[in-house]
């Protein structure tokens, strides 16, 4: 759903041969094997890594709670939830008390779990209104207004037929949601059909955040990373409580002018998946690769308007172009390269469960190898560990309202750790 060009047939074939192999998508299925690696420093910038007249490392450390070290991961599973689903790439739990998980099949279906059972119909399908035909097409993202128990109002992300994205708001009457009730909240043109972004959060600040790729192609050609006049190779900031159909926050940073006022962070080349600490409030941001790197940004609460430096950086690692001079980015906390990690970085969650060994911990993946990491920042610095060896085809990661992480498998399982 996310792998850059060069990898789809590939492991298009191997999905195949896997499908193959192992048959319906719904049998069950075993826990996922662990393994326990050497901690692995966040290195020092290269060589080639932007100079300090052009780039800074925001103080994350000075807001973030430090965590002493990673359990071992030997001891817990991630262990089969429910099976069966078509194509999965979102999870996501509204904070009403029902205990419900709303997984989103890619094709333009949301599907409803509970009490381990899938449910019949669909709460939402709209597969006649979203082209999935492409690898990184689809429907993509989705989010529960934070007072959904009273607020009935949810927000997705797709692509409609002619190949643009749709960021739109529905509205659940009883159990399931209402299609004739979708409110448009913004379309944007996609030149190419790749780096679509998909992701949309409500931060702390009950604003709505919402990630957008580049615009596809190879190495952002029509410069839309650094462009704060286009929406594209962004995350998004809207309040969608006020306004027709929704209001710019005043702390924007282009909400007086200089670039689009939805924008809140930029340089991105494609965030398909990012997330809130629940505790501190600090943003976490996966943002995947052109050629050889993927990246982890972290953000304090309430900083907005950071450069990631996508196209003239990628990881910490010079791409293409030299930037202006005075122009200042902000540097990953970890990268990892394509020979040890995969092709595409799923971002995670900080787990906040009720398992303590885990607490502050955040979570990351790769779409191609299954491998799954931990990010730490203890006192000497970021620390990342590769922590289970999956052999997933990870779409996405998600958390319950009592902070339990889960993922999906593309081949149709849903996961959550465990003991």
């Amino acid at each position: 759903m996310i792998v850059k060009g060069k990898y789809r047939v590939g492991f298009i074939l191997l999905a195949v041969i896997l499908l193959a192999a192992c048959g319906s998508v719904s049998t069950p299925v075993s826990p996922l094997p662990t393994v326990a690696p050497a901690i692995e420093t966040t290195a020092p910038p290269p060589s080639n890594t932007p100079n300090p007249a052009t780039a800074t490392n925001v103080p994350v450390a000075s807001v973030l709670p430090n965590v002493g070290s990673f359990p071992d991961p030997t001891a817990y599973h991630w262990m089969p939830v429910i099976s069966g689903m078509a194509s999965p790439v979102d999870i996501q739990f509204p904070d009403d008390g029902s205990g419900r998980m709303f997984i989103i099949e890619q094709d333009g279906r949301i599907r409803i779990v509970e009490n381990g059972q899938m449910l019949d119909p669909p709460f939402l399908d709209i597969i006649s209104k979203v082209d999935s035909l492409g690898n990184e097409q689809g429907l993509l993202g989705l989010a529960f207004h934070p007072d959904f128990k009273h607020n009935p109002y949810f927000y997705v992300n797709y692509i409609d037929l002619n190949g643009n994205t749709v960021m739109a708001r529905f509205t659940a009457s009883g159990s399931l949601a209402d299609p004739s009730s979708e409110k448009d909240l913004l379309h944007i043109r996609q030149p190419f059909a790749n780096h679509n972004g998909g992701e949309m959060a409500f931060g702390p600040d009950g604003y709505l955040y919402m990630g957008l790729g580049d615009g596809g192609s190879q190495g952002d050609p029509n410069g839309n990373g650094q462009n704060t006049n286009v929406l594209l190779g962004k995350i998004l900031r809207i309040d969608v409580d006020h306004g027709d159909p929704y209001a710019i926050p005043a702390g924007n940073p282009f909400a007086n002018g200089g670039g689009k006022a939805e924008i809140w962070e930029y340089g991105l080349r494609n965030p398909w998946r990012f997330s809130f600490d629940k505790v501190s409030g600090n943003l976490y941001i996966g943002d995947v690769g052109q050629d050889t790197w993927e990246e982890v940004d972290v953000v304090p609460a309430n900083a907005g308007g950071l450069n990631f430096g996508w196209n003239y950086y990628e990881g910490l690692h010079s791409y293409t172009g030299h930037p202006p001079a005075g122009l200042n980015f902000t540097l990953p906390v970890t990268e990892y390269s394509h020979i040890v990690g995969g092709c595409a970085i799923i971002g995670g969650y900080v787990y906040r469960g009720g398992m303590k060994a885990w607490q502050g911990i955040y979570f990351y993946g790769d779409e191609c190898s299954g491998k799954i990491w931990g990010l730490i920042h203890t006192d000497n610095g970021w620390q990342s560990q590769l922590l289970f060896e999956t052999g997933a085809s990870l779409t996405t990661f998600g958390r319950d309202p009592t902070g339990e992480i889960y993922f999906a498998d593309r081949r149709g399982t849903i996961y959550r750790l465990g003991k």
